[in-house]
């Protein structure tokens, strides 16, 4: 099992910028990906960006989210981050940490609320 408990949500004026954590904990080592989905009120999930757990592999992006946010991850920490810059009101939502093991079982986090306001 994973868990995973994500930080940094608030509330942010049009065109500023938020950092969300998440720090992994439990079976670390049979992860493969992670990333970050969000939902918005009345909306599906949807997937805003990941990354490969190890070296290899390339980041991934939502086409909504490209150039202005940036994910990251620090494998020390068992963490990933989503620098998120230039915020929009439709980045309103509850963002999810997401993680991906090697035969394909995901685990999410409980989610932490974005509130842009315009």
């Amino acid at each position: 099992q994973v868990q995973l408990v994500e930080s940094g949500g608030g509330l942010v004026q049009a065109g500023g910028s938020l950092r969300l954590s998440c720090a992994a904990s439990g079976s670390i080592f049979t992860l493969a990906t992670m990333g970050w989905y969000r939902q918005a009120p009345g909306k599906q999930r949807e997937l805003v960006a990941t990354i490969p757990k190890g070296k290899g592999g390339s980041t991934n992006y939502a086409d909504s989210v490209k150039c202005r946010f940036t994910i990251s991850r620090d494998n020390a920490e068992n963490a990933v981050y989503l620098q998120m810059n230039s915020l929009k009101s439709d980045d309103t939502a509850v963002y999810y940490c997401n993680a991906r093991n090697v035969i394909g079982m995901q685990f999410w986090g409980k989610g932490t609320l974005v509130t842009v306001s315009s």
